[in-house]
């Protein structure tokens, strides 16, 4: 059963608590990723026979493949698919901003930035039973926008070797150039340094278990990565005036996804704290995931009475959570004062489901406190910015004493030279 708690009678470090750390990963990953720099494909296919259980003649997906999943997915579900696509690129494609250019002085200085789309992006896509269409179209579609030039999806076969027909039709909604059979750690590695099949990429994003997160940190510097994600989270605040049961059902939404994941109420009522309490109960019994929703909801689970919504606000901001719902009728009244959250629900009709599916705002999110200095992932994963300098000799004699000083202050005097002796003798350029 979920622990009700006064504000006062809890540590607040203690608030977002999670299920024991998984043992080091880190030398099972190295491992991993040191075979597929050595072996390439081979390594893939060895690994896809020792974990997927799967016998492949071939690692990319081919477009017969992509052809027969679009035939095999539900219509309705395909319709559905293709809104929560439109969705997300209506609400991304404001996003996107171009460079500039500076200029003035009268001297032919230009200055600027450059925003320019990354050449080819990895983008990792869960298995299993973490097989999530939704999260296909919120790596996919923010890159497509960015104008990404080749998209490389991976996700792990089934053992027949085959991949999820809802996962290849999303995939193709979203914009994957190919996809790759290939999931787990080996799939980090073969997107980062590349395979006879499989291309090197710039950029790896996407969620995945600890092993994937582990190669993931292990690859960063030869690509980039999105971001480490941890085990889901919510922290709902709601007064006395919210339905018991769409707040239990809230909570349950985060709790089924992990035995780790962490799904806190902060409220002002009492009373709502324990008919929520007992409709958590309730509706714990008839989730087909029941079992790993009652271990968060009893391990990590927590509700805490405070004396107000405003303090339930400042509870808010220490924590940062992942994901924050405010059921209030009045929501917009605390949003200014909401500074650390990754996405933000506001009011009694707006569950946090909405955003992981149809609304548009990315459900890739921070974890773990992390939004105090990180955001969602956006168009802005998927370009690099480079800045332009243009200086005429008459605007560079102008301030060549004050770079040469500058320069000489740090002790670098061939940074000064370069400058002043541009300014020395004959000047015989050629």
């Amino acid at each position: 059963m979920i622990k009700i708690y006064k504000f006062s009678e809890i540590d607040p470090s203690d608030i977002f608590t999670r299920g024991e750390a998984l043992e080091s990963v880190g030398p099972v990953v190295a491992a991993i990723i040191a075979e597929v720099r050595q072996q390439g494909d081979a390594a893939l296919y060895k690994y896809a026979r020792e974990f997927d259980k799967a016998e492949l003649t071939a690692l990319e997906v081919t477009a017969e493949e992509r052809d027969a999943a679009l035939r095999a997915v539900d219509p309705r579900f395909l319709e559905i698919l293709k809104k929560a696509a439109a969705n997300i690129e209506a609400f991304h494609r404001n996003q996107l901003r171009s460079g500039f250019v500076m200029t003035g002085g009268g001297d032919g200085v230009v200055l600027g930035q450059k925003i320019l789309p990354l050449e080819r992006v990895g983008v990792y896509v869960p298995g299993g039973t973490a097989s999530y269409p939704s999260s296909v179209l919120m790596n996919l579609i923010p890159a497509k926008l960015a104008g990404v030039r080749e998209l490389i999806a991976t996700t792990p076969p089934g053992p027949d070797g085959t991949i999820s027909p809802n996962i290849l039709a999303a995939a193709q909604i979203g914009g994957a150039h190919r996809i790759i059979k290939a999931g787990g750690a080996q799939a980090v590695a073969a997107l980062a340094y590349g395979t006879e099949t499989v291309p090197r990429v710039d950029k790896i994003v996407g969620p995945g278990n600890a092993y994937v997160a582990e190669a993931k940190k292990q690859v960063f510097g030869q690509v980039g990565i999105d971001m480490i994600a941890g085990p889901s989270e919510i922290l709902v605040i709601a007064d006395g005036t919210c339905r018991p049961s769409d707040v239990a059902a809230d909570l349950l939404s985060q709790a089924e996804h992990d035995k780790n994941a962490a799904a806190v109420l902060v409220t002002d009522s009492a009373a709502l704290a324990e008919a929520v309490s007992a409709e958590l109960e309730k509706q714990l019994s008839a989730l087909p995931r029941g079992d790993i929703a009652r271990a968060s909801i009893d391990n990590n689970g927590k509700i805490l009475i405070v004396d107000s919504l405003n303090q339930a606000v400042e509870i808010a901001n220490a924590l940062a959570p992942e994901h924050l719902e405010i059921c209030v009728d009045n929501p917009f009244d605390y949003l200014d004062g909401i500074k650390n959250a990754g996405s933000i629900f506001l009011g009694k009709y707006c569950p946090e489901a909405l955003g992981d599916y149809f609304a548009g705002p990315n459900h890739i999110l921070p974890t773990n406190g992390t939004a105090r200095f990180s955001s969602p992932l956006s168009v802005d994963d998927f370009v690099k910015k480079s800045s332009f300098t243009y200086y005429t000799k008459t605007a560079l004699s102008k301030v060549r004493g004050d770079v040469a000083r500058f320069a000489e202050t740090e002790g670098l005097h061939a940074h000064a030279r370069s400058v002043t002796r541009r300014f020395e003798g004959p000047g015989d350029s050629v």
